[in-house]
């Protein structure tokens, strides 16, 4: 099946990629070969960015990914990021000194078991080392063919034209929904500037505005997300007249709450590739089936008036994982 193409830079992907992370981690139990057959599910779909990290499951979710694209690497284009150095500790520590973006580059491509990643991101800036090197490093691997494209998460405007002045950065991944709306304060922008891909992750709210999530309570225990201030207390209920405004509106055009909002995504702009992570084929299959909605001005209007950027209850992050993001 082919997809609509979208550009990163002068890389090119499906217009909607898949996040891997909840396959190893963050939102509680996973089954392993669940996990292979959506991977699968998506290749045959037509979606080929598939998108990872180091930090997933401690590297779990990179050798998971590996697994399952073995066989058929030609069809993928393979992102996974880096920094995280050490989750199991506290404080956790961000790193972008060039040794060490040697050093976990060789240890992605070893989990993944592949020769070259396609696209290789900063997970997140590190405040103690200038981001000239931790880029100058990341090309030096591309010099040498271990990495194709290079990219950031979650970094600032400023942060972003300094990188691609040291070398071409084709992707920015940050956080992007109807209730994160953050890059629009001048960073999207930027990026259109530079010619520079946009790659929302959580572009569902973190599932929340799929309407599957009525309560806190049936989340499992080891659900991150049971900790995140959008989830808690009355920001929970706040949030959920929210996606009840968006059901009427997407029950108007026969479509799932969450198809409304990936829709209203994928229209922030043609270099914008949403990446909406999922373990079933289910809502793989639903998630790119939004690709087909084309939303009117209209329409688009009044999915932002069901779901007000100043009406979103809590932050996004707690304290701790807000301060990783580089404001």
């Amino acid at each position: 099946m082919t997809l609509p193409t979208r550009h990163l830079g002068d890389l090119a992907v499906s217009a909607q990629g898949l996040g891997c992370m909840g396959m190893s981690d963050a939102y509680g139990k996973s089954d392993e070969a669940t996990s292979v057959a959506t991977l699968h599910r998506a290749l045959d779909l037509g979606v080929n960015l598939l998108d990872t990290s180091d930090y997933y499951g401690e590297g779990a979710n990179e050798e998971l990914v590996g697994r399952a694209v073995a066989g058929r690497r030609d069809e993928v284009v393979l992102a996974t990021k880096f920094g995280f150095a050490n989750k199991l500790d506290d404080p956790i520590r961000i790193r972008g000194d060039a040794a060490y973006v040697r050093q976990a580059c060789e240890a992605s491509l070893r989990r993944l078991g592949t020769d070259h990643i396609d696209l290789y991101y900063q997970h997140r800036v590190d405040p103690e080392v200038p981001i000239e090197e931790t880029v100058g490093a990341m090309a030096e691997l591309v010099a040498e063919g271990k990495v194709r494209h290079l990219g950031l998460s979650e970094a600032s405007a400023e942060t972003v034209r300094r990188a691609h002045a040291v070398h071409p950065i084709s992707a920015l991944q940050s956080e992007w929904s109807l209730w994160t709306r953050d890059l629009e304060d001048g960073t999207a922008q930027v990026c259109r500037e530079l010619g520079i891909g946009v790659v929302p992750f959580s572009p569902l709210g973190r599932g929340f505005l799929t309407g599957r999530y009525t309560s806190v309570d049936t989340m499992e225990e080891s659900d991150s997300r049971r900790g995140m201030p959008r989830f808690t207390g009355e920001n929970f209920d706040r949030n959920l007249a929210i996606v009840e405004r968006l059901e009427e509106l997407a029950e108007r055009r026969g479509v799932t709450a969450g198809q409304l909002a990936l829709a209203w995504v994928q229209h922030r702009g043609d270099t914008v590739v949403p990446i909406p992570g999922t373990r079933r084929q289910k809502y793989l299959e639903e998630n790119v089936a939004a690709l087909s909605i084309s939303l009117t001005a209209q329409e688009l209007a009044d999915i932002e008036a069901a779901a007000p950027r100043d009406r979103i209850a809590g932050a996004r992050y707690d304290d701790g994982s807000l301060a990783f993001v580089n404001g």
